[in-house]
């Protein structure tokens, strides 16, 4: 009787040993597989060209805000530097009545609706 549970108990102590073995081989395979099959990171040079387009932006913005130029040269929409725009209001506010009907035809103006697009379906 003890030489039948001494072979259980080898055949057990094999078994458990094979699936160890079998275990630890997949975490392996999966790890190498892994490695090999991972593609090149692309953050490195997508998080560049953003950084670069971000400062581009913001010079442009620093321009923008301290040179003249046309935002919309077809109805007359002109951009003025920051400081230029800070005199402007001052002189305005010293007669405030012909300054808002003033600022109230300039939004008037700039704030025109496009036209209808075309519809080909009517």
């Amino acid at each position: 009787m003890e030489n039948v549970n001494n072979i259980g108990k080898g055949k057990c102590i094999i078994s458990v040993i094979a699936i160890l073995a079998t275990f630890l081989l997949m975490v392996f395979l999966v790890r190498q597989m892994t490695k090999v099959a991972q593609p090149a990171s692309v953050g490195a040079a997508r998080g560049l060209e953003r950084a670069l387009e971000n400062a581009k932006i913001r010079a442009d913005g620093i321009t923008a805000s301290q040179d003249w130029g046309y935002v919309d040269q077809t109805r007359g929409i002109v951009r003025l530097p920051l400081e230029e725009a800070i005199k402007l209001t001052v002189q305005g506010y010293q007669k405030p009545e012909a300054f808002r009907t003033d600022v109230l035809a300039r939004m008037e103006k700039a704030s025109v609706p496009p036209p209808k697009p075309k519809n080909d379906y009517e």
